[in-house]
């Protein structure tokens, strides 16, 4: 075959080529009656928050703890939250650990100390930004060697942190906590952004167990938490009374974790001598996972302090959480269900 020739064939072969493309991109396309040109709809999937699994960009997240007492209520701040944590302390009492990312409100509070159970709690998430008003002498070098930004009271000061003068101290100390993680972020701009924490997020309602309501109890404390028909939530409250926060709404998330762990004395005390409760949130054990009006009983597991926290139901497969605000109850008792009958589940390790 001489040279002419070959090119010649070479040419057919692309003409060819380039028809064959035509008639895929037309029949992709497709024609109106009147002959204007069809362009294919190309569905754009939302971006979803991975915290809370609504649609939003991923952000900075900011960790504030805030007391969790009679005298504490109401609260500032929690509504914004993408996820809450209660924490057991000194006399068994509870603590909160809101995590902010999607939504930073102006003002959070009231602001309280950290505690030992924080530091592997919160490896989870990264580098995050942390606010407390303090912590015991022994515990502040391990919060200094952590994997956080630390923004509390002891290094930002009044610009950011002062107390609200229409509460009494020690319950009256608010952060400014939008402009606290701006300058936050300007200190140290690895503070992380949100990611996937090993849990996933589904609107469709699942198989679970209805009841009227739930008792999430410590030792001094207690939640009681209720579905709301109208409000499609559940809503809490503290102890007998509605937990409302300052705005006079009615806290309560889409979705309660009772997440059931290992609660053991730690080494820390504090400043009356009461001794700081450690809990443990690597290793598996139980869970109740309330969402839709139901309960689904279900297994937790985490195996380093970096790794994320995953779900599943009893036979393991993985159970998904509704989009929205989520609370997780870090708690060593069983829950108290009315008109609910429990499944036996098998029983919770930690490490």
């Amino acid at each position: 075959m001489n040279l002419r020739h070959q090119l010649r064939l070479n040419q057919i072969k692309r003409v060819i080529g380039l028809f064959s493309i035509v008639i895929v991109a037309i029949s992709a396309i497709g024609f109106f009656s009147d002959g204007r040109i069809a362009l294919p709809i190309v569905k754009e999937e939302p971006i979803l928050n991975s915290l809370n699994g609504l649609p939003g960009t991923e952000g900075p997240v900011l960790v504030v703890k805030i007391d969790d007492t009679n005298l504490a209520h109401p609260q500032v701040g929690l509504k914004s939250a993408d996820i809450v944590y209660v924490e057991q302390v000194e006399g068994g009492l509870t603590r909160l650990a809101a995590v902010f990312s999607s939504s930073i409100p102006d003002v959070v509070g009231p602001v309280r100390s950290a505690r030992i159970s924080d530091i592997e709690l919160f490896a989870q998430y990264g580098k995050i930004a942390f606010a407390y008003s303090g912590a015991q002498r022994r515990l502040l070098p391990v919060i200094s060697e952590a994997n956080l930004v630390d923004v509390g009271a002891m290094r930002f000061g009044p610009t950011y942190y002062a107390n609200d003068p229409n509460r009494n101290a020690p319950y009256a100390m608010m952060v400014q906590s939008k402009v606290l993680l701006e300058e936050g972020l300007k200190r140290s701009p690895d503070i992380a952004i949100s990611k996937p924490m090993g849990w996933t997020f589904d609107e469709k309602i699942p198989t679970n167990q209805k009841f009227s309501s739930v008792e999430i109890r410590w030792p001094a404390s207690r939640y009681i938490a209720k579905w709301s028909t109208t409000e499609n939530r559940w809503l809490l409250y503290f102890g007998d009374q509605p937990n409302l926060d300052a705005s006079g709404y009615h806290l309560g998330p889409k979705n309660i974790v009772i997440q059931l762990v290992s609660i053991t004395d730690s080494i820390y005390k504090d400043k009356v001598g009461g001794v700081t409760p450690f809990s443990a949130t690597v290793g598996n054990g139980r869970c109740y996972l309330l969402r839709d009006a139901g309960s689904i009983p279900c297994l937790w597991n985490r195996t380093t302090a970096e790794s994320g926290t995953s779900f599943t139901d009893l036979t393991g497969a993985p159970i998904s959480f509704a989009p929205g605000q989520s609370w997780f109850a870090l708690t060593d008792k069983e829950p108290v269900f009315t008109g609910l009958q429990l499944q036996d589940a098998p029983k919770s390790t930690t490490k």
